[in-house]
This record gives structure tokens, C-alpha cells and sequence, in this order.
């Protein structure tokens, strides 16, 4: 005896109906950006240069890169980095990661058809079959199907798909972050090992003068003219120039192992800085424009802000958990007790079984979830408001800094000057045994510091032309992407 099966698909036009009803809305609240959480100038003061008459300027952040940055160099190490460097790798990666997740939440808007074809072959024993004799059953199938199709009335699919949206366009601005982050590391890391390479350069100059004085003085103390006194002063100097020069060296090797990290890849030597160059920028006087402008177009702002819209997303889908989920479970197609017949007229099948689920007591769990839906909201409020007023900070204090570094570099140039000229004097004075060697000495140890301080305030200067850079979202990278 041999039983036919069939398989029970659904009406097409039963489904497109029920299609059509799935809402278009959602039940998440209507999204307001919080209000800005500072003022809406820059602060003022002594610190500050005026600002008033440089607002019609190009905004930093539709400047590339290589518009900023003109040192050639630096320029092919930014490239390199822009390559190599495996931050960057990874962010570009977790775009491509959260793409696929809203493509996934996506395509939870659409049936998902499925094509299947089975055969079955049972045998029933006698005490089973209701006929008292054994039984054999056939069974053939072919057939389109959907399965598990959740009608979106209440817009829960639909929030999370917006949620998943939010996140994706959040990990762009993400890797706009780090490229900015990583293209001022270079430079920073390239203006450091320039700085020490420089220091090196003097602490080199100053030990082989220094040797070659300790050098006279030990001539003129065999001589009997020099005292014990004076050729230990020159033999400290001589000292005191070779424990910068090794701990200079360890600076630069240490320099090129962190700009090396940076780029990601070995450093070519004629990339490799000498001395500070006055020519990193373009434009050192870049205008700010005003906080609002500014900071709510850094990456990392609108990263923040993309995070806060996903989160209000999900408080719609976890609003929708209140209301009936419907699903649907439908197929159609041919099926037949003999493969002969499974083409044959009357094979004809289809099934249709929608199910609508209502929550009627869950333990608080649905409401514990709206909770927690609407707590993270507020929290991701809370974070991105602090990453505007650090957004803020770190501006006002770049801002703060170039309003003063030039004034400090010209005292320190001048202080330069002056040692250089006082150690001369207190040379030809003890030349022509005016004064002791001890005058020298502090001339010559003045000299040495106030020519390393200069160095330190050049490095200080053009870091906060790379910090200005950063802060203020600089760096319009189209058509640059790695």
C-alpha cells in the first residue's frame, strides 16, 4: 500500500497582500542631536591670537593631506603609513565587517525563498500499519518554500536594520579617525626624530670642542700654567657632552623604532629626516572657524553620533517586542508517491501557515530590555557629549599654544644669541687671563643648553602645526584611501 504526500505551498497573491502590510515605520523615537555642551567661540585671552578677520579661510578639514604637508619626505612616509599601517588595515576591515551585518540585517526585510527536492522511503511494519501487513511508503518532493518570514507590522526588523546601518556608517568615520590619528603620528614621529637627530648633531660639536679646549688646558697644566682646578672643569665638560651624545644615539635608535611601527614597514634611510625642517606646512596659519562647524564634522564626533543613532534605533525594535510578531511558513510546488508522477497533472501542492506570537507574560524580560535599550541611549549621549567638550579641550589648547609659540621662539632665539655672544667674550677674557676657566665653563654650558632648548621649541612649534592639523579634523583624504 503506498500513501501520497503532499507538499502545501502558499498563494502568491495571499502573500504579496500580507507583504504590503508590513509597516514602513518604526517605533524608535524620533531622533533630536543634543544640544552642543560648550560655547560657541573659541576661548580668549592673552593666549590667543585674533581670529575675527581669518574666517573666510578653506576649512582644514577639506584640505588633503598632501595639500597640508608639502616636506617630500614626509609626504612618501605618510604613504607608506597610509599602506602599511595595520590600524588603519584593521578599520577598513571592521567597514567591511559591519557592511555585511547591515546587508544582513537588510535582507531580514525580504522572504527568503528556499528550492528543495527530497525522497522518502518508509517501510511500516505490520502492528503499525492499521492493515495488519508491512507497508511501504515513497515519497516525492519538489518545491519552493519560505520559512520563517516575520511580518514587520510593528517595525522591529526594520529598527534593527536602521541600527545596523548606524553602526556601518559609524566604523567610516572610524577609519577617517585613525587615518588622520596615523597620518599626524608620522608626522610627530618624523619631527621627534629630526629633533633628536639635530640634538645628537650638537652634542657631537659641542664634545669635539670641548675636547679639543681639554685638550689645550692639558698642555698648559703639564706646563705648569694651568691649575688641577681648571683641567678638571674642562675634563667635566668633555663628561658631561659624551652622556648626551650616548643618550641622544638611544633617543633617535628608540625614534626610528616607533616611526617604523607607525608606517608599518622598514624605513627607507632617504626618507630619514636631518635636521628640522621650517618648510613641514603649507599653512601655518590655518583659521579655526567656529566650535560648532568644526567640531561636529570631526570623524570621531560623528562616530560617536552614529553610535547614539543605532542605539535609538534599537529602542524601537525593543518597543516592538511588546507588540504580536507574525511569521510566516509557506511553500509551493509538486509532490507525488511515485517519481514517474511527480510532473503529472494533479501533483500540484502548497501550504500555507502563518503564526502570530503575542507576549503575554515574560517575566519582565521585554520590559527589562526596553530598559537597557534606553539606558544605552543615554549613555552614548553622555559620551558624546564628552568626546565634543575633549574635542573642544584639545582645540582650545592647540589654539592656546600658537598664539604663544612664536613669541617664545623669538625670546629663545634671542637668549641663543646672547649666550653664544657671552660665551665668546668670557673665551677671550680667559684667553688673555682676564678670568678663570670656570667663566668659560658656564658660558659654555649656558650656550649648550639655550641651543638645546631652541631645538626643543622649534620641535614644539611645528608639532602644534601637526596638532592643529588633528584637532580640527584636517586632512579631506578623497581619493586618497589606502
Amino acid at each position: 500500500m503506498k500513501h501520497k504526500l503532499r507538499i502545501l505551498p502558499v498563494s502568491c497573491l495571499a502573500l504579496g497582500a500580507l507583504l504590503c502590510l508590513s509597516g514602513c515605520t518604526t517605533m524608535a523615537p524620533k531622533y533630536s542631536r543634543p544640544a552642543t555642551p560648550v560655547t560657541d567661540a573659541w576661548p580668549t585671552g592673552p593666549a590667543y591670537q585674533e581670529q575675527a578677520a581669518k574666517q573666510a579661510q578653506k576649512p582644514l578639514d577639506e584640505i588633503p593631506w598632501r595639500e597640508f604637508f608639502i616636506d617630500e619626505q614626509l609626504r612618501q612616509l605618510i604613504a607608506l603609513a597610509l599602506e602599511n599601517n595595520r590600524d588603519l588595515r584593521v578599520a577598513a576591515l571592521n567597514i567591511e565587517r559591519f557592511r555585511a551585518l547591515y546587508q544582513i540585517r537588510r535582507s531580514d526585510l525580504l522572504p527568503k525563498v528556499d528550492a528543495s527536492a527530497a525522497a522518502t522511503f518508509q517501510r511500516i511494519p505490520e502492528d503499525l500499519s492499521g492493515s495488519g501487513r508491512a507497508t511501504t511508503v515513497d515519497q516525492y518532493n519538489l518545491g519552493l518554500g519560505v520559512s520563517s518570514y516575520e511580518l514587520d507590522l510593528f517595525g522591529r526588523v526594520r529598527s534593527l536594520k536602521d541600527q545596523a546601518l548606524e553602526q556601518f556608517l559609524a566604523t567610516e568615520q572610524a577609519r577617517r579617525a585613525v587615518q588622520i590619528s596615523l597620518v599626524s603620528q608620522v608626522a610627530a614621529g618624523y619631527l621627534a626624530l629630526a629633533a633628536d637627530r639635530e640634538r645628537l648633531r650638537l652634542a657631537k660639536e659641542t664634545l669635539s670642542n670641548q675636547q679639543e679646549s681639554f685638550k689645550l688646558i692639558q698642555s698648559r697644566f703639564d706646563a705648569g700654567v694651568s691649575n688641577a682646578l681648571t683641567l678638571n672643569q674642562a675634563r667635566s665638560s668633555v663628561d658631561t657632552a659624551r652622556v648626551d651624545i650616548a643618550r641622544y644615539t638611544t633617543l633617535v635608535a628608540q625614534d626610528e623604532n616607533a616611526l617604523n611601527l607607525v608606517v608599518g614597514s622598514p624605513l627607507p634611510s632617504d626618507l630619514l629626516p636631518a635636521a628640522l625642517s621650517e618648510t613641514l606646512a603649507a599653512l601655518k596659519d590655518v583659521a579655526p572657524g567656529l566650535p560648532s562647524d568644526v567640531l561636529l564634522r570631526r570623524p570621531d564626533i560623528l562616530q560617536a553620533e552614529g553610535q547614539l543613532k543605532g542605539a535609538n534605533a534599537n529602542i524601537g525594535a525593543a518597543r516592538a517586542a511588546f507588540f504580536p510578531r507574525i511569521t510566516l511558513v509557506s511553500s509551493i510546488g509538486l509532490g507525488s508517491d511515485d517519481l514517474a508522477g511527480l510532473f503529472k497533472p494533479g501533483s500540484f501542492a502548497w501550504k500555507f501557515a502563518p503564526q502570530i506570537t503575542l507576549p503575554i507574560f515574560d517575566g519582565g524580560s521585554n520590559r527589562a530590555n526596553l530598559k537597557v535599550a534606553e539606558t544605552d541611549r543615554e549613555i552614548l549621549v553622555a559620551q558624546y557629549e564628552k568626546a565634543i567638550q575633549s574635542a573642544f579641550r584639545e582645540v582650545a589648547d592647540a589654539l592656546a599654544q600658537r598664539g604663544t609659540i612664536d613669541e617664545q621662539l623669538a625670546a629663545q632665539q634671542s637668549l641663543t644669541d646672547s649666550t653664544s655672544e657671552s660665551f665668546r667674550l668670557s673665551q677671550a677674557r680667559y684667553d688673555r687671563g682676564v678670568d678663570s676657566y670656570l667663566a668659560v665653563l658656564d658660558s659654555q654650558r649656558s650656550l649648550y643648553g639655550a641651543q638645546q632648548n631652541l631645538i626643543t621649541v622649534r620641535l614644539a612649534r611645528l608639532t602644534n602645526i601637526v596638532n592643529i592639523y588633528k584637532v580640527l579634523g584636517g586632512g579631506g583624504d578623497a581619493g586618497q584611501r589606502p
